[in-house]
This record gives structure tokens, sequence and C-alpha cells, in this order.
């Protein structure tokens, strides 16, 4: 099978390029993008991908082009080697560290934006600055997105109000 018959998502398996499966790891996207607090949803709209594809991608034994790895790289602004150690490797001490600053600053962030209470926003605008002098790439960073608003137990999405065609219970066999 030729390099051209890999699957359209980008995302193919060893044996579909010629080479024999792998049972070790590949990669550590999903482990990178939990670290860096970026939810699956944010990699799809960033990557211009379905979600379940980014869940398919984020398997350590999935095999991908090179290409793909530079775009997850550049969505979790690491260096490309952090995505490619081993599994059992912890990620470098600067990474846990740049992901761990760069949660404190969205959530300082999101305070500001969400208080109504000054000294609080004063507050937070000084953390924000400290937090700049540490890290002065935080300086473009925005907070934690809040889409809409949190539906309670009893509340239906979306999918609910949907309509749903009869030919979905249509079975062929009948």
């Amino acid at each position: 099978m030729s390099i051209m018959n890999c699957s359209v998502s980008g995302v193919g398996n060893a044996e579909q390029i010629g080479f024999p499966a792998s049972n070790h790891a590949l990669h550590r996207l999903g482990i990178v993008r939990r670290r860096q607090g970026i939810t699956r949803r944010t990699v799809a709209r960033r990557l211009n991908v379905d979600v379940s594809q980014i869940k398919e991608m984020e398997q350590e034994t999935s095999d991908m082009p090179l290409s793909k790895l530079y775009e997850w790289q550049k969505v979790l602004e690491v260096p490309i080697t952090e995505l490619l150690v081993d599994a059992e490797d912890p990620l470098s001490p600067p990474v846990m560290k740049r992901a761990q600053l760069l949660r404190l600053m969205k959530t300082v962030l999101s305070i500001m934006e969400e208080t109504k209470q000054t000294p609080i926003r004063r507050m937070a605008q000084t953390l924000a600055n400290q937090l700049v002098e540490i890290m002065p790439e935080l300086e473009s960073v925005s907070p934690w997105h809040a889409v809409g608003k949190r539906r309670r137990r009893d509340d239906l999405g979306m999918a609910a109000q949907r309509r749903m065609s009869d030919d979905m219970f249509y079975d062929p066999g009948e």
C-alpha cells in the first residue's frame, strides 16, 4: 500500500504506509494538551477537524505526518521535542512550569473579566502584571472561555431539540 492511500483525515496507522504496526508510544499529544489546559474542542477548532479526529490523533500509538505534529506544536505552543518524547519520560520542568503559569494567567484574566468589585479587579491586575514579569509571553494570553450559560441537570441540550428523521428508525433488514 502506498503513502497515497493514507486516511483522508491525515492520521493513518503504520500499516497503511507500509511499516509494521507499533505497540509503543509515538507521541504525547494528549498528555501535553491536558497539561496546557486546552480542550479537545479548542484543538479541533484550531486544526479545523472534528473532535473525534483529535481523540484519534491523541492515541499515543497513532501514526501521523510530521506536518500534523507541527500543527499540534503551534496549537499547544511547546517545543516539538516535547510531543515526541517517550511516554515514560516526564515532561521537562520548563514545559511543566510554563503550563502551570499559563493556566494561572488564564484564571487571573477570567477573574478580572468576571468580577464587578474594584479591589478584586486591582489585585487580579497586579497579579497579571507580576506573571508577565516572570514570563513576558503571557501578555498575549486570553482568559478561559465561557461560552453560553451553564446548564442545570434538568436542562436539555440542543440535541434534544433537534428533529430526527423517521428514516433513522427504518431497519433495512425488515
